[in-house]
């Protein structure tokens, strides 16, 4: 997947303006930076649910325009970030429309949907819960139904905006540590907005920074995640140490009381890498 002079824009606010980006195959792909820099509105116009204003979304070298809807839906697999399920749907029935996208006029239901289904729910710790009403669950058990949902739908390209969201940290450590092993067994591409740098850092083998609709910064978080960029992204004043259990970066804010800083415009030398 790629992006070639994206410009994304809602009415006349432009979020995203000629951008590109390389998705690396088979790898996990995380996008950070501060809110309304244009993350999300970057997310959904991969999952083709917002149209660019220019350029265009390419799925192996094909604009995502062209590409039929089932086609799509076959091969990408998108979590919004506030999705909302039918009312009264229970979970078992929620989890199971993330396999429509595999099914025929002539073969509705079948084993293999059966247990692709029973497979996703599993993993996400979600059995327990299938004859439950979605919406009597709490926030975190949600996030992990629409994750069973996505996972369902087995598609090789997974798009997950703020999977964490809702979570205690012991469950957003489950959700990272289950997409990382998706990612493992099937080489399976995954593409996730994280607001956690720390937790971008860990899971990440790609890491695009972003900032006022434009990316800043991109590659391995060991090479891309600096005391620089968190101020020049963030305003934030840290120290970047190595992580005592992964040994990549680890952020750690400066002194509490010192004053946050506001990014100004990028400058020439730190335009989008491409």
């Amino acid at each position: 997947m790629a992006a070639r002079g994206l410009t994304l824009a809602y009415e006349d606010r432009t979020v995203v303006e000629d951008l590109d980006l390389e998705v690396p195959d088979g790898k996990v792909t995380v996008i950070v930076g501060p809110n309304a820099c244009g993350k999300s509105t970057l997310l959904r116009a991969l999952g083709r649910l917002l149209k660019p204003r220019r350029g265009a979304v390419l799925l192996d070298g094909t604009e995502l325009a062209h590409v039929p809807t089932r086609r799509i839906a076959q091969v990408i697999g998108l979590l919004p970030q506030t999705p909302m399920p039918p009312e009264g749907i229970t979970v078992a029935d929620l989890v199971s429309r993330g396999r429509q996208p595999h099914q025929k006029w002539w073969r509705q239901w079948s084993d293999s949907d059966e247990a692709a289904v029973a497979h996703a729910m599993e993993r996400t710790g979600t059995t327990d819960l299938a004859e439950r009403p979605v919406d009597e669950l709490s926030g975190g058990q949600r996030q992990r139904v629409w994750i069973a949902m996505a996972l369902a739908q087995d598609t090789d390209l997974l798009l997950l905006d703020e999977p964490t969201t809702y979570l205690d940290i012991a469950h957003q450590v489950e959700v990272l540590d289950l997409v990382r092993q998706l990612n493992r067994e099937r080489s399976r591409t995954v593409v996730a907005v994280l607001h956690d740098l720390n937790q971008a850092a860990r899971y990440a083998d790609h890491l695009i920074a972003m900032r006022a609709g434009r990316i800043v910064a991109q590659g391995p978080p060991a090479d891309t995640v600096t005391a620089d960029l968190v101020q020049e992204v963030f305003g934030l004043a840290s120290v970047v140490v190595s992580d005592p259990v992964t040994g990549g970066p680890l952020v750690v804010p400066g002194p509490p009381g010192v004053r946050r800083q506001t990014p100004r415009g990028l400058p020439a030398h730190r335009r989008p890498i491409k």
